[in-house]
């Protein structure tokens, strides 16, 4: 990638979260604490745009030092930046938009570290098996990051998908074959008979709205997640929906005695390495980290309850 902006001058420069239904978004206050802490004159902002061609704008603007993209330019972005590092071809999106000294614009993807630094946050004092398996809830866009996250970080060689949509697990083992060098072997579990083979996963990634079940098909996969969360073992549960806070799968997931993980805390280990992709591994060493997380929990207590929200 190539070099970023300089982080040590005093010139103002702004940030974006650049994307459609991002005004509920609770990271503003979390970057902005960042900026400060590291004494640079950017402000984070949330911007609205309806066309890619209005989120390159704003990337190419001369006040642009960087960006987070969301939903739906994940996938679009990358033909308009001046390049793009492996992990991003690897998974088909970028969420991460770095201004270079000369005005270049390159992309990354760091959707996957929020997903691998809140497991090994709170596996830490677990006792995990060495072999372990996953499951994820979904099978879009984030089930490819939590996949990358849970076979080439936590270690996972057999990962689970509850989906209702068997061709969009169908497109995610292509995908995940043809790109992935971990290679984890992907599994669509739709039936409770189907769990009896199965071992318990020592992680749950849920990546999908929280949304109550209405038709058959997703009452089916609310029972067969049930049917492992009954189980003796315990292990981790993430959702990666942070609106509301307690989502159904936290709730329920705990109610069986595993371990939770809100969201927010993917916000937060993602801001971490969008910021070293901003300003370099020297100068993020500088962040003070107490004060974002306070930062991130406030914003996400004040935060109107919005069901669905991602990221």
């Amino acid at each position: 990638m190539a070099e970023v902006v300089s982080p040590h001058g005093s010139v103002p420069r702004e940030l974006y979260l650049i994307g459609v239904g991002t005004g509920h978004s609770v990271a503003p206050p979390m970057h902005n604490y960042i900026a400060k802490s590291l004494q640079l004159p950017w402000t984070f902002q949330v911007k609205e745009c309806s066309t890619i061609e209005e989120c390159m704008k704003l990337l190419r603007s001369d006040v642009c030092a960087g960006a987070s993209i969301t939903m739906p330019y994940k996938s679009t972005v990358m033909g308009q930046l001046d390049e793009v590092d492996e992990l991003t071809t690897t998974l088909a999106a970028c969420n991460t938009v770095c201004v270079a000294a000369d005005g270049r614009l390159s992309g990354t993807n760091v959707d996957w570290c929020g997903i691998a630094g809140s497991l090994s946050e709170f596996s830490l004092g677990l006792r995990l098996p060495s072999t372990r398996t996953a499951l994820v809830i979904g099978a879009g866009g984030a089930a490819r990051a939590a996949v990358y996250a849970l076979s080439a970080k936590m270690g996972c060689r057999d990962i689970y998908v509850l989906n209702r949509d068997e061709q969009e697990v169908v497109d995610l083992q292509r995908d995940v074959n043809q790109r992935y060098v971990s290679r984890p072997h992907i599994i669509h579990v739709n039936s409770i008979h189907q769990t009896e083979a199965l071992q318990t996963p020592t992680y749950i990634v849920g990546t999908v709205p929280d949304i109550p079940p209405i038709t058959p098909d997703e009452k089916n996969l609310k029972m067969i997640f049930e049917v492992f969360l009954q189980r003796p073992t315990k292990g981790l549960v993430l959702d990666m929906c942070y609106k509301p806070r307690q989502t159904r799968h936290l709730k329920l997931a705990r109610a069986f005695g595993w371990r939770t993980i809100e969201g927010i805390h993917v916000v937060g280990h993602q801001a971490e390495q969008q910021w070293r992709a901003w300003v370099g591994d020297e100068r993020v060493r500088e962040i003070d980290r107490k004060g974002m997380w306070k930062a991130l929990q406030k914003s996400a207590d004040e935060s109107p309850i919005v069901s669905g929200q991602k990221g």
